[in-house]
């Protein structure tokens, strides 16, 4: 497969997992992640065959199960290793077959934690023989509400296992669940959330109106661009579709409510260049290795900076160089400064909208809600105006008024503090 030495992630956690350590490892997407698990566990196969599940894989995603499922034909070409992938939206033959793997024995299942749920409730699934649990974009699962999918899931897999989990962030959840799963595990750390080097990142101040006409404007500029553009609205994706093919641009969609049927199709054109424009939403933002992708475009500035990381990560993989273009609108400044903050420098804010004849962009203001106080203390020294003094009663019957309604309001707390006393059966619930 022409790779001549290992990158640091792989280089780190290989031996590790050799030696038979947990482990949670923690690196930027593109840099490995799936290679480095798969490498010792296909030899774990090659030197100790059996006719059952040895190795379960969970994803978030039904396209990076299918990207492992490609990863393990490829690199355990010679090992005789079999695999499936197992995920939602498919028809009777494919659950059919999903099931005869779970059941007559595949080496290695990937699957998400719905479909493999839908499996195990019908009593057939036989986790027993399991050797290595491995979590990949744990993070990712987390945020999409699969934790006690996969606690579920943990009940049916031997405690006398290896355990491993690669994720693209180390948030305080993730560091939880690795307490709860693993024993004495090994710790990798590597440049949690940084940009790859050859990302040229571009930011354009925008209304929602002008961002169509921006972007096509910007488009015409590129030279035969093979773009992503991500949207954070499900709803957005066939109207931006559209609206690309009415300027002449060759583009399709995919959303989580695309029929899998289709989102396998659109996504295996796209990779053969079928066609240079893929709209879709953050289900292709991680663990999706799409060939020389020179273009990324945030439509929609995402709500976390690290969903911005994951994104753009899609292009200048493997070293290579590519473009991301985030639009900006007024109401995405938090979000902006947040981005800033990952990537600890302040980023150039273009304001091109005027110069190609769509009207002026928003301006962008860097003032943070700590920044109003000294306005604040500003005014209160301006002067009194005499107009102000002039009703006496009025302000008296006010601040009588406020002091009584502050009588009671420091009344409540007191009456409401007996309430856990009286009924002490809501402890335990507000505990679990």
């Amino acid at each position: 497969m022409n790779f001549r030495q290992p990158t640091p992630i792989q280089e780190l956690a290989i031996p590790h997992i050799l030696n038979g350590k947990d482990l949670i490892a923690c690196a930027q997407t593109g840099t490995g992640k799936t290679a480095a698990y798969l490498i010792p566990t296909l030899d774990y196969i090659t030197q100790n065959p059996q006719d059952k599940v040895t190795t379960l894989i969970i994803v978030p995603t039904r396209e990076l199960a299918q990207q492992i499922d490609e990863q393990v034909q490829g690199l355990g070409y010679f090992c005789n290793a079999t695999s499936i992938a197992i995920y939602g939206g498919t028809k009777g033959p494919e659950w059919d077959q999903q099931r005869k793997a779970l059941t007559e024995g595949a080496d290695i299942i990937i699957a998400t934690p719905g479909r493999l749920m839908a499996h195990m409730q019908l009593g057939y699934v036989n986790f027993g023989n399991i050797r290595h649990l491995i979590l990949d974009e744990a993070d990712r699962m987390l945020d999409m509400g699969f934790l006690g999918d996969i606690l579920a899931i943990l009940k049916l897999v031997p405690t006398e296992r290896q355990t491993l989990m690669f994720s693209a962030t180390m948030p305080p959840k993730i560091a939880e669940l690795a307490r709860r799963i693993l024993t004495e595990p090994e710790e990798i750390r590597l440049s949690v959330s940084k940009p790859a080097v050859g990302i040229d990142q571009q930011f354009y101040m925008a209304t929602e109106h002008q961002k169509l006409p921006l972007l096509i404007h910007l488009l015409k500029q590129a030279n035969n661009p093979s773009l992503v553009l991500f949207t954070s609205r499900r709803s957005s994706v066939d109207s931006i579709v559209r609206a690309l093919r009415r300027k002449g641009f060759k583009a399709e969609g995919i959303s989580s409510d695309s029929e899998q049927s289709e989102r396998e199709i659109v996504l295996r054109d796209f990779k053969n260049r079928t066609f240079p424009i893929l709209v879709a939403t953050d289900v292709l933002s991680r663990g999706i290795d799409i060939d020389n992708l020179s273009h990324v475009v945030n439509y929609d500035v995402p709500r976390d900076p690290e969903d911005y990381v994951h994104r753009i990560g899609r292009t200048a993989r493997a070293e290579s160089k590519g473009t991301a273009i985030t639009f900006v609108t007024e109401s995405d400044q938090r979000g902006i400064l947040g981005i800033e903050r990952l990537l600890e420098r302040v980023v150039e804010k273009q304001s091109i909208t005027e110069a190609v004849g769509l009207g002026p962009a928003p301006v962008f203001s860097s003032r943070r809600p700590s920044g109003d106080r000294p306005k604040r203390a500003g005014n209160s020294t301006r002067k009194a105006q005499p107009a102000a003094a002039k009703p006496a009663e009025a302000p008296k019957a006010a601040t009588s008024a406020t002091a009584e309604g502050e009588k009671k309001r420091r009344r409540k707390p007191r009456n409401k503090r007996k309430s856990p006393a009286e009924t002490p059966n809501q402890s335990p619930e507000s505990g679990q």
